[in-house]
């Protein structure tokens, strides 16, 4: 996607040795957005797309930048096509080189004004040099990295500030302390000059783009991470196997601002390894919830009789998918769990008319408003790449012209009419596919996914405090639960537990299958059997993973690569029976860290702040929901780790309707 294009850009060949009109070379100046890379492009005028003139930046003692091509890139050029997708490919392969003293005399081309097209990455660039204010018509000079020096480009029709204000979009950009015409580009605290040379260039720029975009690098490149990834954050070294914990926090912490999750023991954590949590106890699920039991708790105009009742089975069998229509309404909060049928019809005329009003506003925007509204064009333009993307493999979607991403990209461009701040994101496509497939509805579906983004709305927002605070909270748990495990990822490089990032994104969207993913969040949505129940999903996939991190003495990269590779992988129903029992475990827990109990939700009158642990031996009083779910199903843990037969009679018998 082409975010700037400026006509009437000059480079001017003589650097003033005449004004001859044959030394000015008029060329057209782009800034184009290319999946996570951002890329300059200055080409002459008459130049062609043939990527063959992408040439190698040379220096010679004038300081006036030439350029030549290799036999290298002359050989790759004639084999590629002509568009930007091959340009984006010949990013990697153009290299700069300085050109052999030649007295300051400029070498003859054949092909005259293609000589000079060049074309960069931003990751590449260390500086922009500009002219003052008051000095005939406005230009400024590129630096790259290598302090190559890219020829300077004079704006003869505005000026260079709609440039910079689109850069800055992309880089943070900075006035030299030293000179006010040079802009740097701001590099990260963490990134000493030191550290940057441990990094080769693939690897650096990788990074640079997961710092810069976790989202679309999370979402679009998280598998490949890993084949760069080991080499950035670990010395060539042998001696020197793990970068220091400073350097790491320092890295994330850059990634996501706030993020402050210990290295090191400290007296909070002290007294979290010392509690005994007890034995895991036995958790067993039940069937999906049928069509039959679900009438029989509806009164005779449609009300639900026992919510708490109906969230309780669902939460422990989930449901028959020919019911999912109807409950997801409930469980999403877009129908009130107390309003009649009548209530319901009502409540669905009215949202049809306001979602079709909002949907009128983005369709009747003409190309020539859309021309001026730069936020809505990147809106579709990103919505339609996603779309595009988006469960092609499930039948609902799969094809060409398939009605299902007509719908899919209709809902997407009209919730940024309903939230145009946040407007989308990546990923948010992932969480609107399966309520879509579900509903078959759009109206329907639209108020749904807007329930779900109320929930999930902190994780999209450009501070990432959503992020931030169940990185945190996940660190919290685990600890909690395994502390020797915490220790081993922290040696590892592993303690801020960035590869669950993708998990608490989207809600495990690409680790299940999709009818997986279906019973995952319906059972979620019940707000069972505690506060944050999906990060205690992710304490039980780590758990279950624990033995073989371990036993491998998996580092850095292992992990990385062992985490990603589960996608599809995981048995939903073991995950869930695993996280409810760790919920059992810390709800029985009569010494419960402060931190822990307000991360779950539970009023424990027996926790003291983490610093110190209660000396009250009551009971827990527990809040609701948890209270009705440990009055439901709470088993009994013997003393030699195995339930009453009683009680598990008991708590088949509870989940029977009466």
């Amino acid at each position: 996607q082409v975010v700037y294009e400026q006509e009437g850009v000059f480079i001017h060949s003589s650097c003033g040795k005449n004004d001859d009109q044959d030394s000015l070379i008029a060329g057209i100046l782009r800034v184009i957005e290319k999946e996570n890379e951002v890329v300059v492009d200055w080409r002459p005028l008459d130049e062609t797309s043939d990527t063959s003139n992408i040439l190698c930046a040379v220096k010679d003692s004038s300081s006036v930048v030439e350029w030549t091509q290799t036999p290298k890139e002359k050989s790759r050029g004639a084999d590629r096509p002509s568009s930007y997708e091959a340009e984006w490919d010949m990013v990697t392969t153009v290299s700069f080189k300085k050109k052999p003293h030649s007295n300051g005399d400029a070498t003859a081309h054949a092909n005259g004004e293609s000589e000079w097209s060049f074309l960069f990455s931003l990751t590449d660039l260390k500086s922009i040099k500009q002219n003052k204010e008051g000095m005939g018509w406005s230009y400024l000079v590129f630096c790259l990295k290598d302090d190559v020096k890219l020829p300077a480009l004079h704006f003869h029709h505005g000026d260079s500030k709609p440039l910079i204000k689109c850069l800055e979009k992309h880089v943070a950009l900075n006035e030299s302390p030293h000179d006010e015409r040079v802009l740097l580009v701001k590099t990260q605290k963490s990134l000493s000059q030191s550290f940057e040379n441990l990094f080769d260039e693939p690897s650096y720029g990788l990074l640079q783009k997961w710092k810069k975009d976790p989202y679309v690098v999370t979402m679009g490149k998280f598998s490949k991470v890993t084949n760069y990834i080991v080499g950035s954050l670990r010395s060539s070294d042998a001696s020197n196997q793990r970068r220091p914990p400073s350097e790491m926090a320092d890295f994330l912490n850059d990634t996501i601002p706030g993020l402050k999750i210990n290295q090191q023991e400290e007296p909070g954590f002290e007294v979290i390894t010392r509690i005994d949590l007890g034995q895991q106890p036995e958790v067993s699920r039940r069937d999906p919830v049928s069509a039959e039991e679900w009438a029989k708790n509806m009164d005779s105009e449609g009300r639900i009789v026992d919510v708490d009742y109906v969230k309780r089975i669902i939460f422990k069998g989930g449901l028959c998918h020919t019911l999912r229509k109807e409950a997801w309404k409930f469980l999403l909060g877009y129908f009130p769990w107390n309003s009649t049928k009548e209530e319901r019809t009502n409540l669905q005329k009215r949202k049809t008319d306001e979602y079709f009003r909002m949907k009128l506003q983005w369709k009747s925007v003409s190309e020539e408003q859309e021309k001026r509204n730069s936020r809505l064009r990147d809106y579709r333009s990103l919505i339609e790449k996603d779309v595009n993307r988006t469960d092609r493999t499930n039948k609902f979607y799969e094809g060409e012209d398939n009605p299902g991403l007509i719908l899919l990209h209709d809902i997407l461009m009209t919730y940024c009419m309903y939230d145009f701040d946040l407007g989308y994101v990546q990923g948010m496509s992932d969480l609107l596919s399966p309520v879509l497939y579900v509903m078959e509805n759009e109206v329907d579906a639209f108020w749904c996914f807007v329930s779900y983004m109320d929930q999930m709305h902190q994780n999209f927002e450009e501070q990432m405090q959503g992020m931030k605070t169940q990185l945190i909270q996940l660190s919290h748990l685990l600890r909690l639960l395994d502390s020797g495990f915490c220790s081993y990822l922290e040696s590892q490089d592993s303690g801020y537990l960035y590869f669950c990032f993708r998990w608490l994104l989207i809600r495990f969207k690409r680790e299940f299958s999709f009818q997986d993913i279906l019973r995952l969040w319906e059972v979620m949505w019940t707000e069972l059997p505690c506060q944050n129940f999906h990060l205690l999903l992710c304490c039980a996939i780590l758990e279950s993973e624990k033995q073989q991190i371990m036993d491998k003495h998996y580092g850095f990269n292992e992990i990385l690569k062992h985490i990603n590779e589960l996608s599809m992988k995981i048995d939903v129903e073991y995950i869930l029976c695993k996280a409810e029992a760790i919920s059992m475990q810390m709800m029985n827990c009569k010494e419960l860290p402060q931190t822990v109990s307000e991360i779950l939700g539970i009023e424990n009158s027996s926790v003291t702040p983490d610093s110190d642990t209660g000396e009250d031996e009551s009971a827990a009083e527990l809040s609701c929901p948890t209270s009705l779910y440990q009055s439901l199903s709470a088993p009994v843990v013997a003393a030699n780790g195995t339930r009453d037969g009683a009680q598990q009679m008991a708590e088949t018998q509870s989940l029977t309707p009466a």
